[in-house]
């Protein structure tokens, strides 16, 4: 039975990605979590282990004992806001933990697939539709991160004769996402103010970014695509085609809020620096996979507000 291995499995694109990987009863589902970190249980069916990914025997020998065919590699520092703040570890945990990994699989003498994601943040700011062959210019501490992650992999890749793809995935958002993120944070503060936890006041940062926003449910569905069919030593941009302006995502949830809501600007909230738009071009993966973005971003953001009203009420319990 061939063996697909994820790691970051417990996060929020993890736990979406195992949900749909877990309809094929026909593979081995291996998920890598951080110690202390608490299995999805999106997918029960996985086999689930603890492996700190810069510890270079561990990942070694959890690397042999899975011995997959692919590897989705998830595992990483997500948030660019906070890496102003933790520069080090967002580079560790992107870069030096990418580089275990493809040294573990040396030692093993393995040559799986593999799948790494990237992120838009590598390109240099620019109000048209980014394309892969757009200039690259990281302006902060995770974008520089991910495009040495990813130029490590693609070098790694042609080094060992594994298959690396590289997907540079823009903002994508749903349900279990945490409430460090823009569309999250509103949904969160939304549903504790029904809840009549907070005061009828909301929070936020900047509302005149645009940003391309997926549902992550999308994204998983094109990661999956990639795996199959991208061609290995590729870029691929995953991404909707559109951007929408933050401030109007803000605009829907207090529509759907069950009470009135004022708004305040919180200067903690703005990033030191912020790029206006950001919208991306999906045509290689479309030409490459046949994927398309298939979510409304209504549907995207209803689900969003719901998973949090439950998160809220369940706490409450």
């Amino acid at each position: 039975m061939p063996t697909t291995l994820v790691t970051g499995a417990a996060g929020f694109v993890g736990g979406h990605l195992l949900a749909a990987l877990s309809r094929d009863a026909s593979q081995r589902l291996v998920a890598w979590h951080r110690p202390g970190e608490p299995p999805s249980s999106k997918a029960p069916a996985a086999e689930w282990r603890a492996v700190e990914l810069l510890d270079v025997d561990a990942v070694a020998r959890a690397l042999a004992d899975a011995a997959p065919n692919e590897i989705f590699h998830l595992a990483g520092s997500a948030h660019v806001g906070q890496s102003w703040q933790a520069s080090d570890t967002t580079l560790e945990g992107n870069v030096l933990v990418t580089h275990r990994l493809f040294d573990a699989m040396r030692q093993a003498g393995l040559r799986p697939r593999v799948l790494v994601t990237a992120s838009s943040t590598v390109y240099a700011p620019s109000e048209a539709p980014l394309t892969e062959d757009a200039p690259v210019r990281p302006a902060n501490p995770y974008a520089l991160s991910k495009l040495a992650q990813e130029r490590l992999a693609l070098r790694a890749g042609r080094e060992t004769g594994c298959g690396v793809v590289v997907c540079r995935s823009f903002n994508h958002i749903g349900p279990g996402q945490s409430p460090g993120f823009f569309a999250s944070s509103f949904a969160r503060q939304v549903a504790r103010i029904e809840a009549g936890l907070d005061e009828p006041r909301l929070r936020v940062g900047n509302l005149d970014a645009r940003r391309d926003l997926t549902d992550v449910r999308d994204t998983v569905a094109a990661y999956i695509a990639l795996m199959a069919r991208g061609e290995p030593g590729a870029v691929y941009n995953v991404c909707s085609g559109r951007a929408h302006r933050v401030g109007g995502i803000l605009e829907w949830f207090i529509r759907a809020a069950s009470c009135p809501i004022a708004v305040e600007t919180d200067p903690a909230l703005l990033r030191p620096n912020d790029v206006p738009v950001v919208v991306g071009s999906h045509e290689r993966l479309t030409a490459a996979t046949g994927w398309t973005p298939s979510i409304p971003l209504e549907t995207t953001l209803r689900d969003i507000l719901e998973d949090w009203r439950l998160r809220v009420r369940d706490a409450g319990r």
